[in-house]
């Protein structure tokens, strides 16, 4: 017999069709218990009873001795059982053939119809052993339903020509292939080239060179039949820019980068699997690829599902809602694009404070995402988000693969290469930034197209589109033009930058006393919350604003939201601004002790504060004695005077979008009504879009339209 693999044909094996060497074995009847066989002769009991009945009474009188003697023999002991589980040899049990409803049971006889397996020594001698079925293509009779490759020489050639494909293990010893023989499709060019050069390259007296080229050929051909009219439609297709649902799989090889706008603006991923599949909304090809994403602490892949939906005839190939980066037209320029958006997202890692504008997507009960509107300032967070976002799971992120971190390990060693070369320009150059990044260009391509922080102003977790997030255009005038005594201004200055210099004075018990807390009070409208903004605005840092109904009225609701806004706000370095909190400010009585708890609970957490917190209030005289002794800075805002609303509106003015025609007149004009700042800002706001409605500058008369407007309104100040 020779040896295997390598008799160089194939050797085909049928499925169910009564093909193959199996012989088959005769059943033999084994004759009944009570049937007996003399002389070719056989009498069953009937007829021994028949033959007693005949000789008359003689047979009652043999059995009562024939049973007699029954009962004196000796019974044979009944074997005794081994401990459970304790014999050293494997039992085999069976499948019983199915009843007439349907239903099996497992049992100890061998099935009688088990024909010798087709794949044994015979079959281990062949190059190619190919497993056919009867076919449904109107063309064939037969087509294989799998390939098993057995030459150690094919296997040596296919681990070059299937290189890199996901899911192909060529140094197996059973190297098996199943129809449609994805691999070999997406690879065929590949197959065929390294044929054409095995047939040119001949070797004189090199055995292993002619069985790799004879073997190869022979799969050749197998595969020609195979998958050959495929292929050729599937080019002719591609020629035309265009492609069938059935034959959409083919464009998509594993490991090739594919774009789709999902979830957001046209993004690349590396395509992992296709399979199609069917919901109640029909049928569909779905991808698995990867994106490169953030975790919260380190990078890796995320896998993402984009379903191409079934679609009638053809369809040109760039019109799908996916498709290889290698249709796209201008593949330089979106490589370039996606590269820029990949080192924004990469620079994003951590916690930033930024400017938004656009759309971002926050999700509903059933974690649908919906879009939304944001305006304004923002902090990228993402290991925030995973831990405090009530809508949204973590995503689940991957190692990176061997070849991820092979080329991230390359890239890194080149990186440090570049750097000591440029150390001396980085020198002489301190605002050049000379962190290195982590990804590669080819990462960056992949890198998501949206990152998660957090929304001030709608007090919001949300996914923010990376190109949507703005470096921050700061009012650097805004605490100069707050209306306040110098003095004030300063004391307020001089504890908030301690503070976040790290310089302020530490409690006696460690972690406690580190913040500071001011206490802004008076009527509405003179200034109080505009002060925390224009501090948080001088100094750079977030202000997180939040009322006492944001937190709730249950003691373990303000506990729980409590803490963890302070942890947030430790973590970013912003400043925290509760606005109108007498409910917690309010002294204790003895017949309210749910409002106790909330005031112990409050008092407790700020305890252990480290950073900054404004507090405003409009009932100074009210407040819990507890309280005043952790104040460091009391401010009271009187009512405005006349001075002080010319200056409200001369500062507005300057600030106003449009052109003003308002002259110094018309503002110590303005100045003498009881307005507060808030309504003042109300009312230039609102002529201004009178103003601009009429493609006009802002003057005098909007304005006096507005507040005539306003003196019609009940309980109107004016």
């Amino acid at each position: 017999m020779a040896p295997s693999s390598t008799v160089a044909e194939t050797k085909g094996l049928g499925k169910g069709l009564g093909m193959g060497s199996c012989k088959k074995t005769k059943a033999t009847k084994t004759p009944s218990p009570k049937e007996t066989t003399t002389n070719g002769t056989t009498t069953t009991d009937t007829d021994n009873k028949t033959n007693g009945d005949a000789a008359g009474g003689d047979t009652e009188e043999t059995d009562k001795a024939s049973a007699g003697t029954e009962a004196d023999e000796p019974k044979e002991p009944k074997k005794p059982l081994a401990p459970f589980g304790s014999i050293a040899s494997p039992k085999n049990i069976y499948k019983s053939p199915k009843d007439s409803d349907g239903n099996w049971t497992w049992v100890d006889k061998y099935p009688e119809d088990v024909e010798d397996a087709a794949e044994n020594e015979e079959t281990a001698q062949y190059a190619v052993v190919v497993r056919n079925v009867k076919s449904n293509d109107s063309r064939k009779k037969l087509e294989a339903d799998s390939i098993v490759i057995q030459s150690p020489w094919l296997k040596k050639a296919l681990a070059e020509i299937l290189d890199g494909y996901t899911g192909v293990a060529c140094e197996l010893d059973r190297l098996e292939f199943e129809a449609p023989f994805r691999p070999f499709v997406h690879r065929w060019t590949e197959f065929r080239a390294y044929l054409d050069k095995k047939k040119e390259e001949v070797v004189v007296d090199d055995d292993d060179d002619d069985r790799t080229r004879e073997h190869l050929v022979i799969l050749h051909d197998i595969l020609q039949y195979e998958i050959g009219h495929s292929i050729k439609a599937f080019e002719d297709y591609v020629a035309k820019g265009v492609i069938t649902f059935e034959h959409l799989w083919m464009l998509f090889q594993p490991g090739a980068v594919v774009l789709a706008a999902h979830k957001g603006p046209q993004s690349a991923f590396e395509l992992d699997e296709t399979e199609y599949m069917e919901n109640q909304c029909g049928k569909f090809l779905q991808l698995r690829a990867d994106c490169v994403d953030y975790g919260g602490k380190t990078f890796g892949r995320h896998r993402e599902k984009i379903n191409v939906p079934e679609f009638l005839g053809t369809k040109k190939i760039t019109g799908l809602n996916a498709y290889p980066w290698a249709f796209h037209p201008d593949r330089e320029a979106l490589r370039a694009a996606l590269v820029r958006r990949g080192g924004l997202f990469e620079e994003l890692a951590g916690h930033h404070y930024k400017q938004y504008s656009g759309t971002a997507i926050t999700w509903d009960r059933e974690g649908n995402e919906v879009p939304i509107q944001v305006e304004g300032r923002v902090v990228i967070d993402i290991n925030s988000f995973n831990r405090f976002s009530p809508y949204y799971n973590t995503r689940r992120l991957t190692d990176w693969t061997a070849k991820d971190a092979e080329a991230l390990s390359a890239w890194k060693r080149k990186q440090e290469q570049q750097q000591q070369q440029q150390q001396q320009q980085q020198q002489d150059d301190p605002g050049k930034d000379g962190n290195n990044p982590k990804l590669t260009p080819y990462h960056q391509m992949l890198a998501r197209s949206r990152t998660r922080g957090y929304s001030l102003k709608l007090k919001k977790w949300l996914d923010f589109f990376v190109e949507q997030v703005t470096e921050i255009t700061w009012n650097t005038q805004a605490f100069d033009k707050l209306v306040l005594p110098e003095d004030q201004k300063e004391l307020i200055l001089a504890f908030s930058e301690s503070q976040l210099e790290g310089s302020a004075f530490d409690d006696v018990i460690s972690g406690k006393g580190k913040g500071i807390i001011c206490l802004l009070s008076g009527p509405p409208g003179v200034g109080k919350t505009l002060t925390a903004e224009a501090v948080a605005e001088n100094l750079r840092v977030p202000l997180h604003t939040l009322s006492s109904g944001d937190l709730g009225s249950e003691p373990w609701e303000v506990e729980t939201g409590l803490a963890r806004i302070l942890e947030l706000v430790a973590r970013w370095d912003a400043i925290l601004l509760l606005d109108e909190c007498d409910v917690f400010l309010e002294a204790r009585s003895a017949h309210d002790l749910e409002r106790n708890k909330v005031v112990s609970i409050f008092l407790r957490t700020l305890e252990y504060y480290e950073g900054i917190l404004f507090m405003t209030t409009n009932r100074v005289g009210n407040i819990d004695p507890a309280f005043r002794s952790r104040i460091h800075v009391s401010l009271e805002y009187p009512d405005l005077t006349a001075a002080s609303r010319r200056l409200i509106w001369a500062n507005f003015l300057r600030g106003a979008t449009l052109e003003s025609e308002v002259s110094d007149a018309d503002v110590a004009d303005l100045a003498g009504l009881p307005l507060n700042g808030r309504q003042i800002k109300n009312v230039l706001k609102t002529a201004q879009l009178l103003a601009a409605r009429k493609k006009s500058p802002l003057r005098r008369s909007f304005i006096d339209v507005v507040l005539n407007i306003e003196k019609r309104r009940p309980q109107s100040s004016l």
